[in-house]
C-alpha cells in the first residue's frame, strides 16, 4: 500500500511535467503561424487575437455539444470567476501584441517570460506554494536562457521607451495571473476543458469590445467593424488562422490548464518558459532560420532549469512519501 502511494505521487509528478512540456512544444508553433499571417496578409494583431479566441470557443462548443454536453454545465457561482479569468486572457493577448509592436519580438519575449518570477512569488504569497532554492535557480536560468534565445544581448534591442517597458512587464504579470487563476480553477473542482471553453468565450467578448472601441487608440485593433474581416477572400489566410486556433492554441492552452491540476502554477509556468527553445527549433526547421551558438547556450540553460526542478521536486516528493510511510507505521 505504501509503495503504491509513492508510485502514485511520482506518477502524478511525471504526468504534470510531461503535459506541461508538451503544452510548451505545441504553443511554440503559434508564433510561427502568427508571424506568417501578419507578414503575408498584414493582419492586425488584436483582430487576429479576436478570431483566434473565437475559433477556439466555437470548436470547443461544437465538440462538447456532440460528444460531451456535460462539460458545458457550469454552476452559476463560477460564472463571474471565469469571466474575470477570460478578461485576464484577453488583456494578456492585447498587451502581448502591443509589446511586440512597440518593443520588437526579442525584448517582448524576454519581458513576457518575467511571468516565471511573478508566478513563483505570487504563488508563494497567495497559494503558499513552496519557494525552495531549486525553484529560484530555475527562475534565474529560465530568464537568462530566454534572453539569450530571444537575442536580447543586442544593445539595440533595448532601445525602448517607458510605455514599451510597461506593456512588456504587464504582459508577463497578466500571464502570471492567468496561471494562478488556472490553478485556482482546479482547486474549485472545475474541469480544465470546461474552464478553457468559458475562459476563451469570455476573452472573445472582451477582444471584440477592444476592436470596436471608438477612437482607434489601441494599436492593432480594428478601426471599423468591417476591418474585423480583414482577410476578406484570402481563403488560405483563413485556413491558416483556423489551424492556428483549432490546433496549437486549443491544444496548447488546454494542456496548460490540465497541467495546472497536477502541479503548482509556478512550476507549470517555469516549464513552459522552454517554449522559446522549441520556437527557435521550429523556425530553424520550417523557416530555415539558423540557431546561433548563443541561442543554443540559452536553450540549454532553460532546459537545465526544468531538469533541475524536476529532479529536486522528485526528491522532495520521494522524501515526503517516505516520511508519510514512517508516520503511518508508527501509528
Amino acid at each position: 500500500m505504501h509503495t503504491t502511494t509513492m508510485h502514485t505521487s511520482r506518477a502524478r509528478l511525471t504526468r504534470g511535467y510531461s503535459i506541461a512540456l508538451v503544452s510548451a512544444i505545441i504553443l511554440s508553433s503559434t508564433s510561427v503561424l502568427i508571424r506568417y499571417l501578419t507578414r503575408t496578409y498584414g493582419l492586425p494583431a488584436i483582430i487576429l487575437a479576436f478570431w483566434r479566441d473565437l475559433i477556439v470557443s466555437l470548436c470547443l462548443l461544437a465538440w462538447y455539444a456532440v460528444f460531451r454536453p456535460t462539460l458545458l454545465r457550469l454552476p452559476r457561482k463560477h460564472i463571474g470567476y471565469l469571466v474575470m479569468f477570460g478578461f485576464f486572457l484577453a488583456v494578456f493577448n492585447a498587451l502581448w501584441t502591443l509589446s511586440v509592436a512597440v518593443n520588437g519580438a526579442a525584448v517582448a519575449t524576454v519581458l513576457a517570460y518575467c511571468s516565471a518570477a511573478f508566478t513563483t512569488l505570487l504563488g508563494w504569497w497567495f497559494f503558499k506554494e513552496s519557494l525552495h532554492w531549486a525553484k529560484l535557480v530555475a527562475v534565474v536560468l529560465s530568464l537568462g536562457g530566454c534572453a539569450l534565445v530571444a537575442g536580447a544581448l543586442d544593445p539595440a534591442a533595448w532601445q525602448l521607451n517607458l510605455l514599451g517597458s510597461l506593456f512588456g512587464i504587464l504582459s508577463g504579470l497578466l500571464w502570471a495571473g492567468y496561471s494562478l487563476l488556472g490553478r485556482s480553477a482546479s482547486h474549485r473542482g472545475l474541469n480544465p476543458w470546461t474552464t478553457l471553453f468559458y475562459t476563451f468565450t469570455s476573452a472573445t467578448a472582451f477582444l471584440l469590445l477592444f476592436n470596436l472601441l471608438p477612437g482607434n487608440f489601441i494599436p492593432g485593433a480594428a478601426s471599423s467593424p468591417g476591418e474585423l474581416f480583414w482577410l476578406g477572400d484570402a481563403w488560405w489566410g483563413w485556413v491558416i488562422l483556423f489551424f492556428l486556433a483549432a490546433g496549437p492554441t486549443l491544444a496548447g492552452f488546454g494542456l496548460y490548464n490540465v497541467a495546472l491540476t497536477s502541479l503548482p502554477a509556478s512550476i507549470v509556468n517555469l516549464i513552459t518558459t522552454s517554449e522559446p527553445v522549441f520556437t527557435a527549433l521550429i523556425a530553424f526547421l520550417v523557416l530555415g532560420e539558423s540557431l546561433t551558438g548563443i541561442q543554443i547556450i540559452g536553450s540549454l540553460l532553460i532546459l537545465g532549469g526544468v531538469v533541475l526542478l524536476r529532479l529536486y521536486e522528485g526528491w522532495l516528493e520521494s522524501r515526503k512519501s517516505k516520511k508519510d510511510i514512517q508516520t503511518a507505521e508508527v501509528t
